[in-house]
């Protein structure tokens, strides 16, 4: 079914959607999970671990488990380097560095922990991992990353980055989640602790200046100099996430007229608008979450927000107001193959198979090769490494590039570095990025796209990710021949958990959430919007059959 809009979606927060925090925080610390429930397993999806600790799907058992399963993984690899750690601003996130603390100190895990406390976006991890290692072969390092993403403030999350600083592959993710699982049953043994205090206090837990780091090493992937001279104005919206320190010190070393108009870390997010099914959700690519820079954008030249661990970017222009992420991943695309002349010549593009087939179109006007994948960031980590792809980008507004010499950057998502880069593009070209796009659109065709999101159960879920192509019993989509029927992705041949559909004027694809209980139907029409509409019904009918049961 297709869901319908609740009716505060975009309006602010009423007191009654707050979540409880000493409930919530009582919760983890109290609520035992039984292993026996499918939901209270340890459960890595696309982005590691998550839920909520009310539902017994994250608590402290989870992640002592979890910890203990990574330092066992770490000595049967090899991993004697440091751990980069760091957690974002869910209310859930300090209490599960505190108990990770403790099983890594007892470990002897040497761990690299924020100075003074601080915050820790996603990239700042990936980005110490990967310059740690750098000319490195043994003593190699890795990072866990504390975090739900942009998920409601009642979720927790934890994530694992291995040696090569991306989001671990679905082999090293099975072997822990098992072995979490083995340590989470009743009575099960294994798992070493000591008291944070002495966790703390241990030889091997070390101060790392995560922010100072980052920040200094910007002006190696983004012309930060042509942004400061053009004098432009930027706001920024944090949305109370990891990089609300990060965005003064930016401005400060790097002199920009960049203004952080909300600096407030709150765990209810209660200065969030409502998300489009009435929950508070901290995603920067939804116009309901944005109203509030929506609303502030003709008091700059550009405008940005990142989500909670900063991960994922949202583009506020003045010609177009709100960017869908695909089309800012088109014009980045565009004129970052256009304006990095030290990156290799045959470095290609990395989509989704649910991004925009504008960058396709995209692609071939820079005449270079697009590498598509399934969803989720870790596909993208062996090309971002060896500069065989310069981008890698995501729909749900997920990207990371190559540095100026075309180098890596960062293997895991970064928000901080597109919406800069929005910057960049208006500072350099004259034209913000929506007016690129459109642009783009005059040259190579209008896209019409849509995203609908709809509850599904666990078992509804398993159901769809395992459709089969041949159980797509169709010959026309929308009223053009089918071109394609994909169960795999073109580029790796890899599983996309779903099915793609298209024709020669759009397509459409349907696949469950790797981190919420809903699935989502992605299509995209090169006619108009009624075409799109017929896409989406058609699309919907398909879904409605393979979940018949479920």
């Amino acid at each position: 079914m297709i869901p319908r809009i609740n009716p505060l979606a975009g309006k602010p927060a009423p007191a009654a959607s707050l979540v409880n925090i000493p409930r919530l925080i009582t919760a983890y610390y109290s609520e035992r999970p039984d292993p026996s429930v499918a939901s209270q397993r340890v459960a890595f999806g696309t982005s590691g671990h998550r839920g909520s600790s009310f539902d017994t799907s994250f608590n402290e058992a989870h992640v002592l488990s979890i910890s203990q399963a990574i330092c066992e993984y770490r000595r049967q690899h090899g991993i004697n380097g440091p751990l980069f750690m760091g957690f974002d601003t869910h209310a859930l996130s300090a209490p599960a560095f505190a108990s990770a603390l403790e099983v890594l100190a007892a470990n002897g895990v040497e761990v690299m922990i924020a100075a003074q406390d601080e915050y820790t976006p996603t990239p700042a991890i990936s980005h110490a991992i990967l310059t740690y290692n750098r000319g490195r072969s043994g003593g190699l390092a890795d990072g866990i990353v504390i975090t739900p993403s942009h998920n409601p403030p009642d979720n927790g999350g934890f994530k694992y980055n291995p040696t090569n600083g991306g989001p671990a592959d679905s082999d090293i993710t099975g072997w822990i989640e098992n072995r979490a699982n083995e340590l989470l049953r009743p009575g099960a043994l294994g798992i070493k602790r000591t008291p944070y205090s002495a966790a703390r206090r241990a030889a091997t837990t070390h101060s790392h200046d995560y922010v100072t780091n980052y920040v200094a090493d910007l002006g190696n992937i983004l012309d930060m100099n042509v942004i400061r001279d053009s004098k432009i104005r930027m706001g920024v919206d944090p949305l109370g996430g990891a990089g609300v320190h990060y965005w003064p010190r930016i401005a400060e070393r790097y002199g920009l007229d960049l203004t952080v108009v909300n600096d407030e870390v709150d765990p209810t997010f209660r200065f969030m608008t409502l998300d489009w099914d009435g929950k508070i959700r901290m995603d920067p690519s939804s116009s309901y979450a944005m109203q509030r820079l929506i609303h502030l954008k003709d008091r700059y030249d550009i405008a940005f927000a990142c989500d909670t661990d900063h991960d994922r970017h949202g583009i506020v222009t003045v010609s177009s107001g709100l960017m869908p992420p695909n089309h800012y991943l088109s014009a980045a695309i565009d004129y970052l193959f256009s304006n990095r002349g030290l990156w290799r010549a045959d470095a290609a593009v990395g989509k989704t198979v649910v991004s925009s087939a504008m960058i396709d179109r995209v692609g071939r006007r820079l005449k270079r090769s697009v590498f598509e994948v399934p969803v989720g960031f870790k596909w993208f980590v062996d090309g971002l490494v060896d500069g065989k792809l310069g981008f890698g980008g995501e729909e749900s507004a997920g990207a990371s590039f190559s540095r100026i010499d075309g180098s890596v950057w960062t293997t895991d998502k970064d928000g901080i570095v597109p919406a800069l880069l929005s910057a960049e593009i208006t500072a350099r070209t004259g034209q913000d990025p929506g007016a690129r796009y459109q642009a783009l659109t005059q040259e190579l065709g209008t896209s019409f796209a849509d995203r609908i999101d709809a509850p599904a159960t666990p078992a509804q879920k398993a159901k769809l990710g395992k459709l089969d192509r041949q159980q797509v019993k169709i010959t026309e989509l929308a009223g053009e021949p089918i071109e394609q029927i994909l169960t795999q992705a073109p580029g790796n041949n890899a599983p996309i958990g779903g099915v793609k559909v298209t024709s020669s004027g759009g397509w459409f694809a349907a696949r469950p959430s790797g981190t919420e209980d809903i699935y989502k139907i992605y299509a995209e029409s090169f006619h108009d919007d009624a075409h799109l509409r017929r896409l989406i019904r058609e699309a919907q009918s398909i879904v409605d059959a393979a979940l018949a049961g479920a």
